[in-house]
């Protein structure tokens, strides 16, 4: 990952035919535009890569997430249950509709906990939304069940996933919908964007429309669309979806790259036995955009970030454990509801409740866990040299704390 990393002509000739029509709306212009549809083609091009029978673009995976709650029902007085462990914006989009963020543990798959998960349904759940961290994914084999058992919708957030499946199924396309982010750093950019996927016609109607200030996009004059439902500004443009166009036609070519350095890569770690893997429900299916590894303490974890650190191999390896964009631990901003615009008193309350809550369960797995980033950049030569460094880093530590290396 990602896929900026091998921009190329392809982008550019996709992007130049946006740029010769002057037309960056997705929408109308018919005329001037000269049969250029780039997000339409995009959104073909996500349902037959990805095998979801409708796909919406929006203008960030943030606004596919809150867009997918919005047609799904999910509003004031719903919890929704998602991870301790993601990006910020999984809660954010929670709260957009004016619902409940409800943060519970997760296991060593870095995903939500199916126990957990159980404790904290309540008769104001409306939905469980899993997110695919670092490339995998979490076991959606008991997320469904608990969803069919009560009655619960699943969204998937699989915005850090694109190329990775579970049971022969693309992640983001079991669930009732599925969000993927295209932002600047994910397997396949547009630069900004995000998509919602989703195998029912009545989601994506409501989609369609609640992206674009509620037009129905009925009629061939834009300005004469009726508006069933107030809706918001949640576009991509032309530009973006251009970009994205000749990403997804790549998408095999980083995914290959990504696998096989990721490989190569886990076969060196993968000599100290102090080091445990991340523990993936369907090996098969991991996008291989991580490489997630567990050392015996928290004490050893931090020695060996601040060795790597020190001799300048830290970057591309993350410690979400210290890291204030991914982990509860430092979310002080959810825990204390700061908010610009103000909160229902009810809602503030339940969300401070939800994020104060104990997530020792959680700290257990962080606290120990590195997250490497595969470069589609990396020859065998530097990973192996990227290898050897970083091995030589973990031995030290764990010498120094009398375990064997």
């Amino acid at each position: 990952m990602p896929g900026f990393e091998l921009w190329s002509d392809k982008e550019r000739k996709e992007v130049n035919d946006v740029l010769e029509t002057g037309i960056l709306m997705r929408y109308g212009f018919d005329g001037p535009r000269k049969g250029i549809w780039k997000a339409k083609e995009l959104e073909a091009a996500v349902c037959q890569t990805f095998g979801s029978k409708y796909a919406q673009l929006t203008s960030s995976g943030t606004a596919a997430l809150t867009t997918a709650m919005g047609a799904l029902g999910i509003g004031y007085g719903d919890e929704v249950i998602t991870p301790s462990f993601t990006f910020v914006a999984s809660f954010e989009a929670i709260l957009s509709v004016g619902a409940v963020p409800v943060l519970v543990d997760v296991d060593d798959t870095l995903t939500l906990a199916p126990d957990a998960v159980r404790k904290a349904i309540t008769p104001k759940t409306k939905a469980i939304m899993p997110v695919h961290m670092c490339g995998s994914m979490a076991d959606m084999d008991a997320l469904l069940f608990i969803c069919k058992e009560h009655s619960l919708f699943l969204l998937e957030d699989a915005c850090q996933s694109i190329g990775g499946t579970y049971k022969g199924k693309h992640l983001g396309t079991i669930g009732d919908a599925g969000t993927f982010s295209f932002d600047f750093v994910k397997t396949m950019t547009c630069g900004e964007g995000g998509v919602i996927m989703t195998n029912r016609e009545d989601l994506y109607i409501k989609s369609d429309g609640y992206t674009d200030h509620g037009h129905d996009h009925k009629g061939v004059d834009r300005g004469a669309d009726l508006h069933p439902f107030i809706g918001y500004n949640y576009r991509i443009s032309e530009l973006h979806a251009a970009v994205g166009l000749a990403q997804i036609k790549r998408l095999d070519e980083f995914l290959s790259l990504q696998k096989k350095n990721h490989t190569q890569l886990k076969n060196i770690l993968a000599q100290i036995p102090a080091i445990s893997f991340r523990r993936i429900p369907d090996p098969a299916g991991d996008s291989c955009s991580f490489i997630s590894w567990f050392l015996p303490t928290e004490e050893i974890t931090k020695a060996v970030v601040a060795e790597m650190k020190a001799q300048g191999i830290l970057p591309g390896n993350f410690y979400w454990f210290d890291n204030n964009w991914h982990y509860i631990r430092k979310w002080d901003h959810l825990k204390n509801a700061d908010t610009l615009n103000s909160l229902h008193p009810d809602l503030k309350a339940s969300v401070m409740e939800q994020a104060n809550k104990d997530f020792s369960a959680s700290d257990d797995v962080m606290s120990r866990c590195i997250s490497t980033a595969i470069s589609l950049l990396w020859n065998e030569e530097q990973i192996q040299e990227k290898g050897e460094k970083m091995v030589n880093v973990i031995k030290a530590v764990l010498n120094k704390h009398q375990i064997p290396a």
